[in-house]
């Protein structure tokens, strides 16, 4: 599993390095690594939760493109379906993050000027440690097949 994660991470930080936002970054490796049941034009969807929803500094990019991949794994077509696994994998995941990051905001995660080298190098390890920690959790939630 070790391997598993270790390669998640580096293929978000990857993406990252290339100029994908955070989210972006999560979603597109986590297509990759789940053999692209989506269709690369749906990684339009992650674009605006960059810089914490476009540069407003909410919630983390790379928090909710992982959100959005758990939404793939788990998520609802038909309202006659229960959104709760959904919402308690999510919430789960949701304090894992804010566990081991000390927060889900992104402008408490990363203080400095969006864009500057400080900003980017922080966004890197956050987005990165992310995608090792998603990988880590789907894993350990039996989320995905051999």
């Amino acid at each position: 599993m070790e391997d598993l994660a270790l390669e998640a991470r580096n293929r978000t930080g990857d993406n990252f390095k290339q100029g994908f936002n955070c989210a972006e970054s999560i979603f597109k490796a986590f297509n990759e690594m789940c053999n692209s049941p989506m269709s690369p034009e749906v990684l339009k969807l992650a674009t605006g939760f960059g810089g914490g929803l476009g540069h407003a500094g909410c919630m983390c990019g790379a928090l909710a493109g992982s959100t959005m991949v758990l939404g793939i794994l788990k998520g609802r077509t038909r309202t006659e379906e229960s959104r709760e696994p959904s919402y308690e994998l999510t919430k789960e995941f949701h304090d894992l993050f804010e566990s081991k990051f000390g927060a889900t905001c992104c402008r408490a995660l990363n203080p400095y000027t969006f864009d500057t080298p400080e900003h980017l190098r922080n966004c890197l390890k956050i987005t990165g440690g992310t995608g090792k920690l998603l990988m880590e959790f789907l894993k350990e939630k039996n989320l995905l097949t051999d």
